[in-house]
């Protein structure tokens, strides 16, 4: 692609405002991402540190830098130039950190997709990116062939896995090909701090995912400032998780977090307790991060007490409410807290954690890291008085910035135009702040329920239902009422050997007379088999609303 055409970013007047902590003013205005993540630390000494644990397999930083030097000699030989954008759909196996390096090692873009969404999103994601070339998994493939026929933009696939004469046979290339005959030797392509790092893509809540572009030197200072104040990762840490490395989340906290610090990285395909925790062990992980529903499934694996947890110095979470009970619980389990924060696509990462305080306070998504101003109003546009619910506005090292912005009506045009005022983010979500500075998260703001005039929030609701002892998940939404506006509705997925109907929802209506007031009752009670959550673990309502 090279020069970005400047229609397909918003116009400036309607940028957000950066601000760049005085601590990491020295961040190179020319640099390249995988040269700071990686080529870094073996140029430094640390070559010989492992950088990925993969089951049996440990992957230092010297034979991480020439496996990605091969695929990126590859992708050049393939066509692919800086900025061009290139798709990954990727397993969490080392291939997946690869693929990744190696496209920000020649000056490309890469575009994280989610394992999760649908031919549709695919297709539209691959068209409106404009991708030159897709990296997928072959064990991912099966929906990407069925969006195939709608791609537009002649983008070519680049299998990882497989059989490669029947890939090639395809019509597709195969990396383990492309990776053999390649040269182990490349120098990063350097570029200006204000190229294109990466483009990541919303999970989709709201309707069809959106791009959001960060700019190559605010990714970096995003970068440090949440490694130095959440999960400070050195040499000699291990960082483990399950979210994908090929979406937002887990592209983040998976890649580049633990290699900013030098640490490494425990990769795990697919989450299940045992496989955890068998994982926690074999690999002396340090630093654990998990959706709330993780640690909740964690907590009711019969055998969790039976594993050593001692490696362990550091608990996160985000991605959802992860509510004082699983709080309480996890602490008193192992002995230590799970430190709660919220992060933000648009934002590139976390934006508030508790971690801002000496101890953490349940069910507060903590304070705004430096760097990160963090303002609560309402309606009317004045601040919000402690403990009152309004709008959070933030200004950080990052911000909100929609890719192609014009297409499909101007539709992210009006949505640019909503999500930055003034140099300031408007991301939707409701919030107060207590006292002493922390923050609550209530719901995003088109979520709360309005009915006969009160505000309600749904987490709130689904925090008091998940106690329920046959209540394995739950999720809560507004449904429109013809005199009420709307009423509340819960979707349960029952625990193992509970029965669905009547009278388990008189029972857990009966349950939560003691834990919320009665206006806030769910008036109808469906159940499932599970349901649908991005891979961040975030509940996609519009889903549950049919």
């Amino acid at each position: 692609m090279g020069k970005i055409p400047d229609d397909y970013l918003p116009p400036r007047n309607m940028w957000p405002e950066y601000i760049v902590p005085d601590e990491f003013a020295d961040t190179p205005e020319e640099l390249n991402l995988a040269d700071y993540l990686l080529d870094r630390h073996v140029r430094e000494g640390r070559g010989g540190n492992p950088a990925i644990r993969f089951m049996d397999e440990t992957v230092t930083y010297a034979e991480l830098q020439e496996r990605v030097n091969r695929f990126g000699n590859a992708l050049k030989e393939a066509g692919a130039d800086p900025q061009d954008t290139i798709g990954i759909r990727l397993v969490n196996r080392p291939d997946a950190l690869v693929a990744i390096l190696a496209i920000e090692k020649i000056g490309a873009i890469p575009i994280p997709t989610s394992p999760m969404w649908s031919v549709e999103e695919i297709a539209y994601v691959v068209n409106d990116a404009r991708m030159k070339f897709y990296v997928i998994s072959a064990a991912l493939m099966g929906v990407v062939r069925k969006a195939a026929a709608d791609f537009t933009s002649g983008t070519r696939l680049i299998v990882i896995g497989g059989d490669p004469e029947q890939i090639e046979g395809e019509g597709h290339l195969s990396f383990h090909k492309m990776m053999s005959a390649a040269s182990p030797r490349l120098d990063a392509t350097m570029l200006q701090g204000n190229d294109i790092a990466l483009i990541l893509y919303t999970s989709g809540t709201t309707g069809m995912p959106k791009g959001c572009v960060h700019f190559l030197r605010p990714t970096v200072i995003e970068t440090k400032m949440v490694n130095r104040y959440v999960y400070r990762l050195a040499p000699g840490d291990i960082l483990g998780g399950v979210a994908p490395v090929s979406f937002a989340a887990g592209f983040g906290t998976f890649t580049l977090i633990p290699l900013d610090g030098g640490a490494a990285v425990s990769l795990l395909p697919k989450f299940n307790p045992r496989e955890m925790m068998e994982t926690v062990a074999k690999h002396r992980i340090t630093v654990l991060t998990g959706l709330p529903t993780a640690y909740r499934t964690l907590l009711k694996y019969p055998y969790i007490r039976n594993y050593d947890f001692r490696s362990i110095r550091l608990y996160t979470s985000g991605g959802d409410s992860l509510g004082a009970e699983t709080f309480a619980e996890w602490k008193e389990l192992t002995g230590m807290p799970i430190w709660e924060g919220m992060g933000v696509t648009e934002m590139l990462h976390l934006v508030t954690s508790n971690t801002m305080n000496p101890r953490p306070v349940p069910n507060s998504i903590g304070k705004p890291l430096p760097g990160v101003l963090v303002r609560v109003i309402d309606a009317a546009g004045r601040e919000c008085k402690p403990g009152e619910t309004g709008t959070m506005i933030l200004k950080g090292p990052s911000g909100s910035l929609y890719w192609r912005p014009h297409e499909n009506g101007r539709r992210l045009l009006h949505s640019q135009a909503r999500s930055v005022v003034d140099g300031w983010n408007h991301l939707g979500d409701a919030v107060y702040m207590a006292e002493d500075g922390n923050l609550f998260f209530v719901s995003r703001e088109d979520d709360i329920i309005k009915s006969s005039g009160y505000r309600i929030s749904p987490t709130e609701i689904e925090e008091a239902i998940a106690r329920h002892p046959g209540v394995a998940d739950v999720g809560v939404v507004g449904m429109p009422h013809p005199e009420k506006g709307q009423v509340t509705k819960a979707v349960i997925v029952l625990a193992p050997g509970q029965v669905p109907g009547d009278e388990f929802s008189d029972e857990l209506r009966e349950f939560l007379r003691e834990k919320i007031a009665r206006y806030k009752f769910p008036r109808i009670i469906e159940y499932a088999d599970s349901l649908p959550r991005s891979p961040t673990g975030k509940l996609l309502r519009r889903k549950l609303r049919g």
